[in-house]
């Protein structure tokens, strides 16, 4: 993975945990995250009311102390990308997501950006597309993107709000360990189950594990095993 040496990532389950408000819990990380920057490109492409939801994000960056700018409104969304100090993809549905960053042909765009070291920062559906594709994702296939594949700055598949089967459910549908199981039955990369409260970080060359609960990691062949944070995360 030698490009992934000069990647900033911060991928977050979910935007909110029960019991705080939007982008809580990640604070400190965010702050950290983005030292240095000075506004944020927002990308709310998961949600069919961009505008509501970049008013949202704005409000919370504001508390923060950063700008932030929604491309959604942007007359050229690639220049928009080109000229970022940092992007946050935020969350909502996966398939949606993907589809619209191919339709305003963003997916190198972005990646050449990460690469060359800008910050990256998604929440839920905007850490799903970090990843190699979207195989991995909780959500329904409301929109068809023309692949699966997705932006690929993270090495690893990530199934965000990873959720453990309860013992006194009478449900009968297949548990998430289950359908990541499945996945990995056709497919051959790892993936790595981060439950609401954690997130996975990248400085460095080196993928950290961070936040308040442990992630579960899933490889081909292997029983699946639980990472405790803070820890790095060796594939």
């Amino acid at each position: 993975m030698p490009v992934l040496a000069t990647r900033r990532l911060l991928l977050i389950s979910s935007s909110t945990v029960a019991g705080t408000g939007y982008l809580d819990h990640a604070e400190a990380e965010i702050r950290d995250h983005l030292s240095g920057v000075r506004k944020v490109l927002f990308v709310p492409y998961a949600l069919m009311d961009q505008e509501t939801y970049a008013t949202k994000a704005k409000e919370r960056f504001v508390r923060l102390g950063y700008e932030l700018e929604s491309i959604h409104v942007a007359r050229n969304p690639v220049r928009a990308v080109e000229e970022a100090e940092a992007i946050f993809i935020g969350g909502g549905n996966t398939f949606r997501h993907l589809k619209t960053l191919y339709d305003n042909e963003l997916i190198d765009p972005i990646r050449t950006r990460v690469d060359d070291g800008m910050p990256y920062m998604g929440a839920s559906a905007g850490s799903n597309v970090a990843g190699p594709t979207i195989r991995t994702t909780n959500d329904m296939p409301i929109v068809e993107p023309p692949s699966f594949n997705a932006l690929g700055v993270f090495p690893y598949q990530i199934n965000p709000h990873y959720i453990d089967p309860d013992p006194g459910s009478t449900h009968m549908g297949e548990t998430r360990e289950e359908r990541l199981l499945q996945y990995l039955e056709e497919n051959e990369t790892p993936v790595v189950g981060i439950r609401e409260g954690s997130y996975l970080r990248v400085e460095q060359g080196t993928i950290w594990l961070k936040g308040s609960r442990p992630a579960r990691v899933f490889r081909r062949d292997e029983t699946p095993f639980e990472v405790s944070p803070p820890a790095k995360i060796e594939l």
